[in-house]
């Protein structure tokens, strides 16, 4: 008990819960270092939280990443989740054929 209170007082997540990623509003080359980081850092615990939301540029580069992510989750018998996804990233992802793997969320009415 002690050890989980120390854990959440440090910013560490708990093991049964979703790591939230924030996708950047220029999700483009630039951001990929930082993105790929965040990303491997939150496949351990199996289950990730995507907040695309507030990318405003996305490159194909991303979307790989995203995919890669897909993929490793998959593999590990792990959950990948959208807290929303922008008409960018949709209109991306679509364009590329890879909005059904990313099973991004549809953009509603703003």
């Amino acid at each position: 008990m002690a050890g989980k209170q120390a854990a959440r007082r440090n910013g560490e997540r708990q093991a049964d819960a979703p790591a939230t990623v924030v996708l950047p509003p220029d999700c483009r080359m630039a951001a990929q270092a930082a993105l790929q980081a965040q990303l491997v850092a939150a496949l351990p615990g199996g289950a990730v939280v995507l907040d695309g939301s507030r990318v405003e540029r996305v490159d194909t580069a991303a979307l790989q990443l995203l995919v890669l992510l897909r993929r490793a989750l998959d593999g590990r018998g792990g959950t990948l989740a959208w807290h929303g996804a922008s008409e960018a990233l949709n209109d991306a992802a679509g364009l590329l054929g890879l909005a059904t793997i990313l099973e991004l969320p549809a953009v509603g009415p703003a």
